[in-house]
């Protein structure tokens, strides 16, 4: 059970495709076929279903977490004796649904710390836990619970989300709205799984109701525009509100205690963080999230 094996299983795993994952690897897929028929004689088990297209099993996802764990540890190793070495601060890698947020502390971060190196990986909330354990990821921002087990986590901001309409729109003289109200509304929203997503989901469920979505994107820069623009109304963070020209649409408030979002950045209890990865952490922790600047500039040090 080589290192090289299990690498090859852990592209497998993700792609659920032979061939795409010879190909990702540059590999032969006989020769990929053999090295994961191996494994599963090792292992005295399948890891993955051959009944019509190949899926991992759930042998296969438990032992999918160890190995991604293992070979995340070796490449953390890696890292800290790479830093220690040469004198460098290393990396930080952020993971978030959306970057919008952002940009502010990130801005802040480069301008302080122009040769430390980012990397932004937009990531769904379900898999953050599982990139963060892997050592995938330094750290990873959601507006989401996650699995917290074997994580630490900040809560970063907590705020409203208030309705925003058309100009014109019959709702828009309003000051409050309940979620009865909003029914039969053609709505612009995120894709699924999108904490935005997962918010109107919720707000109607829980009143036995459901949305009418009109338009679905990952494009929630977008979704202001589309609402200036006539096509529907739809969910916005106050965060994002401030952002928008005030003329722009109707901001209307939610009469729902729960339609509220909780921005929390998460990293691994145990993880080795580079110098880099503790600054932008530092950073982003001392955003000032109401002036939109740092409370104090976060300094890196080995």
């Amino acid at each position: 059970m080589d290192l090289n094996s299990l690498r090859q299983f852990l592209v497998v795993a993700r792609l659920e495709h032979l061939s795409h994952a010879a190909d990702e690897l540059r590999v032969a897929q006989p020769s990929l076929s053999r090295t994961i028929a191996r494994l599963e004689s090792e292992l005295r088990t399948p890891l993955f279903d051959r009944a019509g297209r190949l899926r991992l099993n759930d042998t296969g996802r438990l032992f999918r977490d160890y190995v991604e764990r293992a070979l995340g540890e070796l490449e953390a190793g890696r890292r800290a004796v790479a830093e220690a070495t040469s004198g460098s601060f290393g990396t930080a890698r952020l993971a978030s649904e959306t970057f919008l947020t952002f940009i502010g502390p990130l801005t802040a971060f480069k301008r302080a710390h122009p040769g430390v190196e980012v990397e932004l990986r937009q990531t769904p909330a379900a898999e953050m836990a599982r990139r963060l354990l892997a050592h995938d990821v330094d750290l990873c921002a959601a507006s989401q619970p996650i699995s917290t087990e074997g994580l630490e986590a900040v809560p970063l901001l907590d705020e409203a989300i208030w309705l925003a309409t058309p100009l014109d729109h019959p709702l828009a003289g309003r000051t409050s709205v309940t979620i009865e109200q909003l029914a039969g509304e053609p709505f612009i929203a995120a894709g699924k799984g999108h904490w935005h997503r997962r918010l109107l989901d919720r707000l109607f469920a829980a009143r036995d109701l459901t949305p009418k979505i009109v338009c679905e994107g990952d494009e929630l820069g977008a979704i202001a525009e589309l609402i200036k623009a006539g096509l529907g109304v739809g969910l916005v963070p106050d965060l994002a509100k401030r952002s928008f020209p005030s003329d722009s649409a109707a901001w209307i408030a939610v009469d729902a205690p729960d339609c509220r979002r909780t921005l929390t950045l998460y990293w691994g209890a145990g993880n080795h963080l580079s110098p880099a990865a503790r600054g932008l952490r530092d950073t982003i922790i001392g955003w000032n999230w109401m002036s939109g600047g740092p409370h104090t500039p976060a300094a890196i040090t080995p």
